[in-house]
């Protein structure tokens, strides 16, 4: 049970938000090097200080399904606090640096601290702090500019694809600023496959976020989608990240 209720938590942070005002987009028609495609993205990417996020949240699985608030702050390279809370009340809250994952579950009364080569080896899911802040911003979960990709035109969007240690990876972006649309892990060999799909855009000042992120995970076995849109989104204003584990919390214990 800990440690589904901590794979859905997590799962809740590769998210973005509400629209104010929807950016449009242009449809692939052209065919493009990939060199061009990538630094075409990058062209539109933001740089800020900090980013206050409250979103709602809907979960889903074979046999559940849960509406939650979530409060996502984020300093930027440093460290990220996410808190979930139902009916006003805070039943989880996680504090992530590059170096460390904080976590406490109310509701079992449990409390995880660790590493992310750690973490990653318990969920099966290969995490580390800048994979999760770039899903929140709408960004790659990897640096293009490292990779050897091949490239394409797919339902009018720009596509690129790639296989790394046995895990292929596309990338969906639209011609207009090229925004990342979708992006997509696969491991073919243990049947897992997680996709991140942004429908929509807003302006918010001098950035282009996401207005809404859809999430879905099947390793095989089980299905789960997570649907997540931005209430708030404040941009580079100070605010404190408070984090302690109540008093009686059991430790989760990872070998």
């Amino acid at each position: 049970m800990i440690k589904q209720f901590l794979s859905v938590f997590l799962l809740l942070l590769l998210t973005s938000c509400k629209t104010k005002a929807i950016v449009s987009e242009g449809n692939a028609n052209n065919d493009l090097e990939t060199e061009k495609i990538i630094q075409s993205h990058y062209n539109t990417k933001f740089d800020f200080s900090t980013l206050y996020i409250k979103a709602d949240a809907r979960y889903e699985d074979d046999k559940n399904s849960q509406s939650v608030t979530a409060e996502i702050k984020i300093k930027k390279d440093e460290k990220i606090l996410v808190s979930v809370r139902f009916l006003g009340i805070t039943m989880a809250k996680a504090l992530i640096t590059p170096d460390e994952v904080k976590y406490y579950d109310k509701i079992n009364g449990k409390y995880f601290e660790g590493d992310f080569q750690t973490l990653s080896k318990w969920l099966g899911s290969d995490l580390d702090y800048l994979k999760i802040q770039n899903l929140l911003v709408g960004q790659p979960l990897d640096d293009l500019k490292r990779g050897k990709y091949t490239n394409g035109i797919v339902d009018k969007l720009y596509r690129l694809f790639t296989t790394e240690n046995r895990i292929e990876k596309t990338y969906f972006f639209e011609a207009e600023r090229f925004l990342l649309k979708k992006q997509e892990l696969s491991q073919p060999e243990k049947r897992r496959v997680l996709s991140v799909e942004y429908p929509n855009f807003q302006q918010v000042g001098k950035a282009i976020l996401p207005t809404n992120v859809e999430i879905n995970a099947n390793d095989g076995k089980s299905k789960t989608s997570i649907s997540i849109e931005y209430k708030t989104v404040t941009l580079n204003e100070e605010f404190s990240f408070p984090y302690s584990v109540p008093d009686g919390y059991d430790k989760i214990n990872i070998d």
